[in-house]
């Protein structure tokens, strides 16, 4: 953590917040449902594109932040399956934001050896979309800093359909269809983050509660924290104080802490014969 700290200002909101997060304890994997652009434009009677525009500059101070903290991978929600149906502009529009943003950032992605992937049904992006990731791609594909992963044209179901297809794939060209067997490991490693750990961690801003196709499979323990702050809004102290929340969890997964293993056995027995009763 403490290349975050050269950026701090000592005393300062940001200061004090950082040093309440054990860095033994961050997540390994953030994910993030980057929500609100409209809804803040609205509030200011702008239009859309306005709150889009608006939203690139969390963009860049959460990445940022992130790989100074020490965080593994980053994963950002920035283009649904179903965000085709909004107007033709305004799917242009965000797609020539996405252009802007990887030619002012590359610099410092590869200065920061941030390593840019991303994920989701990219064939169905334009040629020229297409192009610039891969340019992004391959210049930073020996950096071995935090990984940037970008959501793109994503679906959290379709993205279960392609593990599934390929593993039925993979066995058809092999000739072993009669013997087939899918397990959560063959589902796991044909993901699109395969190679990734899981998200500890899932953020939605805006304050809407719902997973909105994200991640369905790879958030099944992730903890999950919801701010009414809108994505344009998103600065460093918002990401820390749900670093800090995250920190406070007791991470069980489906398990016992070492306090609850330490429960005696006839108490539980009491408790069920008390039941039986």
């Amino acid at each position: 953590m403490k290349d975050l700290f050269e950026i701090l200002r000592p005393g300062s909101k940001d200061w004090a917040l950082a040093k309440a997060i054990d860095p033994e304890r961050l997540p390994a994997h953030i994910a993030i449902i980057m929500d609100g652009n409209g809804r803040w434009a609205r509030r200011r009677s702008l239009p859309r594109a306005a709150g889009h525009k608006a939203g690139i500059e969390p963009v860049r101070i959460t990445v940022e932040a992130c790989a100074r903290l020490g965080i593994q991978a980053l994963t950002l929600y920035a283009f649904s399956a179903e965000n085709w149906k909004r107007p033709r502009t305004e799917v242009e529009m965000l797609w020539r934001l996405l252009r802007v943003y990887l030619r002012r950032e590359l610099p410092e992605l590869t200065r920061n050896g941030i390593r840019f992937t991303c994920m989701g049904r990219l064939d169905g992006l334009s040629e020229h979309v297409r192009q610039e990731l891969d340019a992004a791609i391959a210049a930073t594909a020996n950096n071995t800093g935090m990984r940037l992963n970008l959501a793109l044209n994503y679906s959290g179901r379709a993205e279960l359909v392609d593990a599934v297809t390929a593993i039925i794939e993979e066995a058809r060209l092999k000739k072993r269809l009669d013997s087939l067997h899918i397990d959560e490991q063959s589902i796991a490693a044909r993901l699109y983050t395969a190679g990734l750990p899981d998200p500890d961690l899932l953020i939605r801003t805006s304050g809407e509660m719902r997973v909105s196709n994200f991640l369905l499979w790879q958030i099944a323990y992730a903890e999950l924290y919801v701010t009414d702050t809108l994505w344009p809004d998103w600065r460093r102290p918002d990401l820390l104080h749900a670093i800090l929340d995250y920190q406070k969890r007791d991470r069980r997964f489906g398990g016992l802490n070492l306090e609850d293993e330490r429960t005696n056995p006839d108490e539980w027995i009491e408790a069920v014969g008390t039941l039986a009763r």
